[in-house]
This record gives C-alpha cells, sequence and structure tokens, in this order.
C-alpha cells in the first residue's frame, strides 16, 4: 500500500515515516528540500498546493503535518477515482486556546486554523473520503519546535536561563505519541469526521515545564526568575508576538484526552525529558 506524507520532515514525520515503513508501506513524502531516497521511501521536492507529480501511484492514506489551507486546496482538485484514500491532517490547539487573545494576530491564527479545518472536511466531502483531524498541544521531542527547543539552545548558549512565573497548566505531547495516534487513526474507521484533541500524558505548570528543561542542560546555568508583576508589566512592553504567550503564563493550555484513548487506545507519555530533545534531529 502507498501512503502519501505531506510534511514528512517535520518532527512528526521524522518519527512516523519509520513506523510507517516497519508496517510494510511504500511511503511517499513531500520536503521543501531535496532528500535522498530510501528503501521503501521516495522524496518528492516542494510545497502545496503544487509539486504532487499526477503520476502517483493512488494512495490508500493521505497524511498531513503541514498547512491546512494548502492542503484542502490540493485535495479539493485532485483525482482519486473510485477508490478515496483515508485522511489525516494536523491542526493544532491553539484552534481554541488563541480564539478570545487580546493580540489580533493570534486571533487570526485561530480562526484560519478552524477555516482550514472546515474546509478540509468540504474537500474530503467532495470526494467521499473519510478524514480525521488531530489537534496537538504543544509538540516537543525532535528538536524542530518553535517553542521549547529554542529556549534551550539559547540557555545552552548564554548559560542563563529565564524561569517566567506561569500557573497555567501545560501538557506538551511527544512527537512520537503523535505518530502513534496517526497510525492508529488510519486503522479505526469509528474515526472519521473527528477532530480529536491530543495533550501528553502529564499537566503540569507552565513553571514547572519551564524548570524541567532546564534540569536537562548537562551544565550550570542561571536561573533567572521571571516574577508575576513583571511578566504583567512587560506585555505592555514587550514585542507584539510575545504578548500573547505572556498573557496566557497563567492560562491553562491543555486537552482533553478522552476521545483519543476512547478510539484510539493512545496514552500519551508523561513530560519526560532529556538534553538530547532540544537539537533537531540528522536525517
Amino acid at each position: 500500500m502507498t501512503v502519501l506524507v505531506f510534511g514528512g520532515s517535520s518532527q512528526i514525520g521524522h518519527f512516523l515515516l519509520p513506523r510507517l515503513l516497519a508496517g510494510g508501506a511504500s511511503v511517499v513524502a513531500l520536503s521543501r528540500r531535496a532528500r535522498p531516497p530510501q528503501p521503501g521511501l521516495r522524496w518528492l521536492q516542494g510545497e502545496l498546493p503544487h509539486a504532487v507529480p499526477a503520476e502517483l501511484p493512488p494512495p490508500v492514506a493521505i497524511v498531513s503535518f503541514g498547512p491546512l489551507g494548502p492542503f484542502a486546496e490540493w485535495l479539493a482538485r485532485a483525482d482519486f477515482g473510485s477508490e478515496p484514500p483515508r485522511i489525516v491532517a494536523t491542526s493544532s490547539m491553539s484552534a481554541e486556546t488563541k480564539r478570545d487573545s487580546g493580540v489580533p494576530a493570534e486571533r487570526a491564527i485561530a480562526q484560519q486554523l478552524r477555516d482550514g479545518e472546515q474546509a478540509l472536511a468540504a474537500a474530503c466531502a467532495r470526494h467521499g473520503a473519510p478524514w480525521t483531524v488531530l489537534r496537538p498541544t504543544l509538540i516537543y521531542g525532535a528538536g524542530l519546535d518553535k517553542s521549547l527547543s529554542p529556549i534551550a539552545r539559547r540557555a545552552w548558549r548564554t548559560r542563563v536561563f529565564p524561569l517566567p512565573a506561569g500557573r497555567g497548566l501545560r501538557q506538551p505531547v511527544h512527537a512520537d505519541d503523535l505518530a502513534l495516534a496517526v497510525l492508529a487513526t488510519l486503522g479505526c474507521p469509528a474515526s472519521a469526521g473527528r477532530i480529536l484533541s491530543i495533550g501528553g500524558g502529564e499537566r503540569l505548570s507552565a513553571r514547572e515545564m519551564f524548570a524541567r528543561v532546564r534540569r536537562t542542560l548537562p551544565h550550570a546555568n542561571l536561573p533567572l526568575p521571571l516574577p508575576a508583576w513583571l511578566l504583567h508589566a512587560g506585555q505592555r512592553l514587550a514585542p507584539v508576538k510575545l504578548r500573547g504567550p505572556l498573557a496566557r503564563l497563567d492560562a491553562d493550555l491543555i486537552a482533553d484526552n478522552t476521545e483519543l484513548e476512547r478510539l484510539l487506545g493512545i496514552q500519551p507519555r508523561p513530560f519526560q525529558v532529556d538534553a538530547g530533545m532540544w537539537f533537531p534531529v540528522k536525517d
């Protein structure tokens, strides 16, 4: 069977592709840069909604880790004949957590995510293709995220680790648990037509999350506590891109895994981290 993966070089793709190959699938993956082929794996270079040749073998499943809008646009135009593939795509819990953000750009991101989910559902309905969307919380595990890994690498260089006084709960999810959820979704017809939240197996305060990251660094570093009053005052002076994250330090950014566990049998791991998780994996 052929599985088409958009975003194969992403942090989730890093874990999913070997699992697909180990299961006997033939994989075609799309990446923005050229990559060497591997047994059972063919790489395409480009990005959606273009760069997918028409002569590809009909996929039994399509998985997308990229932006939903371009994927839905490509999907709406694709021709699958009489056998529509199974579709699994990732969105983000930001679709809900940023819905009422005080930063207009973040509200726009949340709306864009929800619009993309709706466009995907409409494109799949056109083909009669079963679809599932996974909404993860903060993703970690392969050094490719834009949240915890940059903080850890900066502290590695400067030997200073900021520790904000965030009381809000966090539920980071490992990229490999998302890969496992994708595989389970592909084999679960009951998950079709669903948007499933997925968070990690542990909820902890934002402060404790950052403290655990700090404890993974192999050399001494100076903890720099950032009290709540300073963070609140800094919201007015911080760059626009930081105002939303600062405002949410006391908000719970979590996911309800009840349906995920009931339908897919997936139980994500707790937030147990090591230094190797903060540096990009090598191809």
